[in-house]
């Protein structure tokens, strides 16, 4: 898929799926903007990946200001936009009796708030290039389980109600929007949980493994390209056959 003048703004790209979107969108031939909280980090994937055609937007998105500013900072750098990548995210244990207001606030602010306002902010200049949006949302949002994660499934779950309503909103405009719903991957998230979640990969995934970030990314790649062009309002369903089986957390 040809990528060139092309441009891209990936939240939360400096590591796991949005760094592995960044480096296919970067290779294909698209300026990117990578996006992360620190601007250390940034910096950081912006010298691992190659400097050429790569554009600097750090800035946290977990407030609706933050998010304009780290917009409005990668569209003057870009001079326009193509394809915005709604990835950022991040996850929480609680039950429903433990969740504290505080625990909601944050996630539901950097997973699912973060998107709409990052989107609000990007969605004057995508109507001006006809560009797209893809959400990452996760198959939590499809299936039940495990409990604990009932949090992230809330916030994803809105990710796709969100990419289904303005994906009509913005049609007239020739603007599309995209889900991909992502299964247990190796990413640095999952890592840090991977002793807990490894024997429920293996029981409930047909694939009996994790994904690959690369794997996933390449499905945000497809959506946001030409080839791609006739889809909107829709999920992808990339999670090793977890979806197909109903299969998810602590159902085998």
């Amino acid at each position: 898929m040809d990528f060139k003048g092309r441009r891209v703004l990936i939240t939360g790209s400096t590591s796991g799926i949005g760094r592995a979107a960044a480096e296919l969108f970067h290779a294909a031939g698209a300026t990117v903007a990578i996006n992360g909280r620190s601007v250390q980090g940034v910096a950081k994937a912006i010298r691992e990946i190659g400097f050429e055609r790569l554009v600097a937007a750090p800035g946290d998105v977990g407030s609706v200001s933050g998010c304009e500013a780290m917009v409005g900072a990668a569209l003057t750098a870009l001079g326009g936009l193509d394809c915005l990548v709604n990835n950022v995210g991040i996850s929480s244990s609680a039950g429903t009796l433990d969740v504290t207001e505080a625990q909601w606030d944050e996630l539901m602010g950097i997973n699912l708030r973060s998107a709409m306002f990052c989107t609000r902010a990007a969605l004057p200049a995508l109507r001006i290039s006809r560009g797209n949006i893809v959400m990452v949302s996760s198959a939590a949002a499809l299936m039940a389980g495990p409990s604990e994660c009932m949090l992230y499934a809330i916030s994803k779950a809105g990710l796709i109600g969100l990419a289904r309503t303005l994906a009509l909103e913005v049609a007239p405009d020739h603007v599309r929007v995209n889900c991909v719903c992502p299964g247990y991957t190796d990413t640095p998230l999952a890592r840090r949980r991977f002793e807990r979640i490894g024997d429920v990969v293996a029981k409930v995934t047909p694939l009996a493994r994790l994904g690959s970030a690369r794997e996933i990314a390449s499905a945000i790649v497809y959506l946001a390209s030409e080839d791609a062009g006739y889809c909107t309002g829709t999920n992808m369903v990339n999670d090793g056959g977890c979806y197909a089986g109903a299969s998810w957390g602590t159902r085998g």
